[in-house]
This record gives C-alpha cells, sequence and structure tokens, in this order.
C-alpha cells in the first residue's frame, strides 16, 4: 500500500489555496463542500472561484505566494502553473510539517486528492498515488451506476440506528451481524425504496422481539487460487466472516479480501498429514454457527467437486444451522484454460470425465475399462502421487501409449507450470521436472491443442506461445 487512506476533518479549518485557476476552482470546490475555511493567494482568479469565495466566507489574497504565507494554516494546496512557486509552496509546508498537495506533481505532495464517489455520509475515494488519475475517475464512473443515490440516506439511517441496536444488544459479534442484516436486508430495500418510516417501524420490532442473529456457513467456492476467478457473491459473503475455515489450497490473495478483523482457521491438510480431521472441521462450523457467528468456510476449487463439501453441508442440516453454497471455479475448468488445454473440441473430444488421482493403500480403485475412449478428456485431480499407476493402468486397458498427458502444476498463480508427455513418457519427464503439489492431470488429444493455441500466463496477464 502506497498510501494510507485517510478523511480529514476540515470544517472551519484554514486552507491555504495557492493558484487562482480552473484547477484552483476544482481543489476549491471540494474544500468548500468539506466547510474548510478557504484562503486564495493569487494576483488574479477565475470569477467563478471569487463567486464561490463569496458564498462560502473564504477569503483571497490578491498578490503572489509570498514565504510565511502558511502560518496558522492546516493544510496547504499548491494549484499555478509556475513550477518555481510550486516548489517553494512545498517546501515551506515541509518545513512547517503542514499537509501538502502541488497539483500533478506527486513527487511533492505528502497528500493526493482521490476521485471520490459522494454518497453523504457515506463517501468512496479511489486513488492511485497520483500515478494515474485518469484511471482513478474511470473507476470512479464504474462504481457510480453500482451505489445508488439512496445510499446516503441507508448510511444516514443505519448511523440513526446504532445506538438503538448497541443499548439492545450486549454481545458484540450478535450486534455487527444484526447491523449488517439491517445493512444488506429487506429493512435496507425499504430504506433505499424511502420508506424510511416502515424501516424504522420494522427495526423497532425486531429490536422488541429481542432475537439474538442466528448463526449462518456459507461454504464457498474459493477456485483454482487466482482471486480474480472469485465470483462476485463468494466475495461479497467472503467479507462477512467472523470466522474464517480456509484450508491450503486458497491463495494468499484470497485471505486478503476478507473483513481485517476476521479470524483465520488454518484446517488445511496434505498427503498422509490431516492437520484437522474432516469430523473436527465439521464439528467447528456447526459450533461456531451456534455462537451466532457468521462462518465462512473457504475451499479451494468448487466446494462439490472433490471437495467434501457435501460431507459438511450434511452436518450443517442435521444440526439445523442455515447454510449457503457459493460454487467456485474448478480446478479442471481453471488449468485447463490456462493450459490453453479444451476440455471438449469438435474434432478431438466430445466428452470429458472428472477421476480422483489420491490413492488409497497405495492404489487407485478405478473401471479403468470405462476410460479407453479416445474422444473422452480424462481429468485427474490430486494424481501426482498416482501418476505411475495411471499411465500404467491406462495403457494396460487399451490406451495407446502415445496418448499425450499435460500435468498443470499451480494452476493460475504465477508459479504455473505446465509439463506435457504421453502415456508412455511421461513418468520419465516428470522425474526429470520434479513438480510440486498441488497438480492436475489431463489425458486426451486435446492436450495437443496447447501448443497450437498457446497458454495463459498468470505473470503476464496475456496468452504465451
Amino acid at each position: 500500500m502506497h498510501a494510507l487512506p485517510v478523511f480529514l476533518r476540515l470544517e472551519s479549518r484554514p486552507v491555504l489555496l495557492v493558484g487562482g485557476g480552473t484547477v484552483a476552482l476544482r481543489k476549491a470546490r471540494f474544500l468548500c463542500r468539506a466547510r474548510a475555511r478557504v484562503t486564495v493567494v493569487a494576483p488574479a482568479i477565475d470569477p467563478a472561484l471569487a463567486t464561490l469565495l463569496e458564498q462560502h466566507g473564504g477569503e483571497w489574497l490578491r498578490r503572489r505566494y509570498r514565504r510565511g504565507d502558511l502560518a496558522g494554516r492546516d493544510l496547504v494546496i499548491a494549484a499555478t502553473a509556475d513550477e518555481t512557486v510550486n516548489a517553494a509552496v512545498a517546501d515551506e509546508a515541509a518545513a512547517r510539517r503542514l499537509p501538502v498537495n502541488v497539483v500533478d506533481t506527486p513527487a511533492l505532495c505528502s497528500f493526493t486528492f482521490p476521485a471520490i464517489v459522494d454518497r453523504d455520509p457515506l463517501l468512496v475515494a479511489i486513488g492511485t498515488g497520483g500515478a494515474s488519475p485518469v484511471l482513478a475517475r474511470a473507476v470512479r464512473r464504474r462504481l457510480e451506476t453500482q451505489l445508488p443515490a439512496g445510499f446516503g440516506r441507508l448510511a444516514r439511517f443505519l448511523g440513526d440506528c446504532r445506538d438503538r441496536v448497541r443499548a439492545a444488544v450486549s454481545d458484540e459479534s450478535a450486534r455487527r451481524r444484526l447491523l449488517e442484516q439491517l445493512a444488506e436486508g429487506p429493512i435496507a430495500e425499504q430504506v433505499l425504496a424511502g420508506d424510511e418510516a416502515g424501516a424504522a417501524a420494522a427495526v423497532d420490532a425486531l429490536l422488541a422481539r429481542g432475537e439474538a442473529p442466528r448463526g449462518e456457513v456459507f461454504l464457498i467456492g474459493a477456485g483454482p487460487g487466482d482471486p480474480d476467478l472469485l465470483t462476485f457473491r463468494a466475495l461479497r459473503l467472503l467479507q462477512r466472516g467472523d470466522v474464517i475455515l480456509y484450508d491450503r489450497l486458497v491463495g494468499k490473495g484470497i485471505l486478503e479480501l476478507a473483513r481485517r478483523d476476521a479470524e483465520l482457521l488454518y484446517v488445511g491438510k496434505r498427503r498422509a498429514e490431516h492437520t484437522v480431521p474432516q469430523d473436527e472441521i465439521n464439528r467447528t462450523l456447526v459450533e461456531l454457527a451456534r455462537q451466532g457467528k457468521c462462518v465462512v468456510r473457504l475451499k479451494g476449487g468448487d466446494p462439490f467437486v472433490f471437495g467434501r463439501g457435501g460431507e459438511e453441508m450434511d452436518e450443517l442440516a442435521r444440526a439445523g444451522i442455515p447454510f449457503q453454497i457459493v460454487p467456485g471455479i474448478t480446478a479442471a475448468n481453471a488449468a485447463a484454460c490456462y493450459a490453453g488445454i479444451p476440455l471438449t473440441h469438435r474434432d478431438y473430444a466430445q466428452s470429458v470425465r472428472f477421476v480422483t488421482g489420491h490413492t488409497k493403500d497405495g492404489e487407485l480403485r478405478h473401471r479403468w475399462e470405462e476410460f479407453q475412449s479416445p474422444t473422452e478428456t480424462l481429468v485427474f485431480y490430486m494424481g501426482l502421487v498416482g501418476l505411475p499407476i495411471i499411465c500404467e493402468q491406462l495403457v494396460a486397458h487399451g490406451r495407446d501409449p502415445a496418448t499425450p498427458v499435460a500435468l498443470v502444476e499451480k494452476a493460475t498463480s504465477p508459479e504455473q507450470r505446465v509439463i506435457t508427455g504421453t502415456l508412455g513418457t511421461m513418468m520419465s519427464v516428470v522425474e526429470a521436472e520434479k513438480p510440486e503439489p498441488p497438480t492436475l492431470i489431463i489425458v486426451g488429444d486435446v492436450v495437443r491443442l496447447a501448443a497450437e493455441l498457446g497458454w495463459y500466463s498468470p505473470v503476464e496477464g496475456r496468452v504465451v506461445r
């Protein structure tokens, strides 16, 4: 993070604005909206700026900037076309330890102006540290379309509710859950629709019943690792979590999207090393929800594709715990896309089969005779250790040893690697390359297309060949 975003309270605070042109006018409008006491120093000023100062009780010093003008100020902005003057203002501000903004000169700034989405009292600020104001404004335009004007009204309504909720609900976690329900549920919709009286009555009724917010569990598919592959719903629910249980396949970038005060519990497993047994994970989900907490269970890929989400869902259902399932992009789809391998293709494969490659007691118990169609792509999850068995059994049951094989290591991450060979050669290739989990194995003629189509590089952000 290149700078700490903060909101300054400037009401009645003395601010000096050096410069009187159109750029200074834009800055003055921000300052006046924040109810600052603005003084402009400039030999001449834009007529609109003069009118603004008159309307808001500002002052105009009709001369050039002089050293000493910053005395008694709380903040200063230099917005002149003269680089020498701007540098002198920045120098005096540094000597006085005053926050200073020099327009279009990030190197001289101790703070920069963000692009702002104003839904007062809700404010959204977008900054790039002065690197690209154009990009910040583009992001602001997108947010403007997603935040209705009524969000300011909702923010004020929720602010009015806080004291009543605090008095009625003593438990901090339960109180936060209730406020979240008010902010995102049907009561919020009433406020956004303009029915604040009806919403207030609904809040009174809710508090009168004295019902503590019930705990809830979100089983969220975190995808294969790249945070950009999270769904909007996954992101929204992730940021509501009081407690987050995650496994080793969940990328660090995804955990950074969680709420800052959320409790993170690692429950990962790797081959022959179960940090937390599945039964204990199930019990933990139930116990935390019974405490009234919002619990997020983050699972690599999709919860229902070799993710044991079904077992966790069963446990929650038997315990009467409310839960939601959020699908995620499963590793097969993501790894294949990033590797440039279409799992199905009109000329090569008309079906695809997902198969576990996880061995038990050194064996893979599959009906290998069903895996022989040359027009079906096979995808083996967790198959690195079982790769010798996979290659051997497929060939032994009739699959051509020349069938192409791809092993995708750490798919969608900056460390992604695609290793290719055939059923007959793959073991020697893997021996030389020494890949590490997590890996995904793709078997079928579609693998040939990777060389033709290229593969997506997460580091370069483009398809490479």
